[in-house]
């Protein structure tokens, strides 16, 4: 049973540090940032608030989307992104809030 539990753990563990690469960008930060106060939005949104090259923020989203962050709904000819979790948002908003930041 104690071997199951440091299994689980590992692969806990795994996934966090995961996620933290994933996200561990200035301007990945923002992008969930903004996804999380407004739900969801298209990339054209995204880059013009961030005043970023469209490539860019487009190379970060497929990113975050491909390592399940994100996701996409698709509305005509619009793709929407949105966060498939926001406890990444909140991961990012504790470490606001910690004081490794002060």
């Amino acid at each position: 049973m104690a071997t199951e539990q440091v299994m689980d753990d590992e692969k806990r563990i795994d996934k966090a540090a995961y996620v933290l690469k994933a996200v561990a960008h200035p301007l990945r930060i923002k992008i969930i940032q903004m996804l999380n106060d407004n739900k969801e939005l298209n990339v054209s949104t995204i880059y013009k608030n961030l005043n970023a090259e469209q490539s860019l923020i487009s190379h970060h989203l497929i990113n975050m989307r491909d390592k399940g962050i994100l996701d996409i709904r698709r509305s005509g000819k619009n793709i929407y992104y949105f966060l498939v979790d926001t406890a990444v948002a909140e991961v990012i908003d504790c470490i606001y809030k910690s004081k490794i930041l002060n």
